[in-house]
């Protein structure tokens, strides 16, 4: 199972923006299950798009930044161009749907 564009999109997103966040955390303000997280990260740890790094002189030696890799940077880019073009034809198809219902209301 892949993760869906979406998932990937708004991972990347906030991965980009977050100096380091846990799991738990990134999971929280994506609105993800913990396991749902961990699966779609190491999805792209896997096709090298983010890398994880551990915080040396953190006491907690569990505590890792993820970062976005150049490959994932370019994904980024791609998986954008290719939100707005998902978002921009619901955004016509629902401009339709409501110019349909006034019509029916005026006959």
């Amino acid at each position: 199972m892949k993760p869906n564009l979406n998932d990937k999109y708004y991972l990347l997103k906030e991965l980009e923006k977050a100096e380091r966040q846990s799991q738990r955390e990134l999971a929280k303000v994506l609105g993800f299950s913990l396991g749902k997280l961990n699966f779609v990260l190491k999805a792209l740890i896997a096709k090298g798009l983010v890398k994880m790094e551990n915080f040396a002189q953190n006491e907690q030696k569990m505590q890792y930044r993820y970062m976005l890799t150049p490959e994932g940077i370019k994904e980024k880019i791609q998986i954008t161009r290719d939100f707005i073009q998902r978002k921009e034809a619901e955004y016509e198809k629902i401009l339709h749907e409501i110019d349909e219902a006034r019509q029916a209301m005026q006959d």
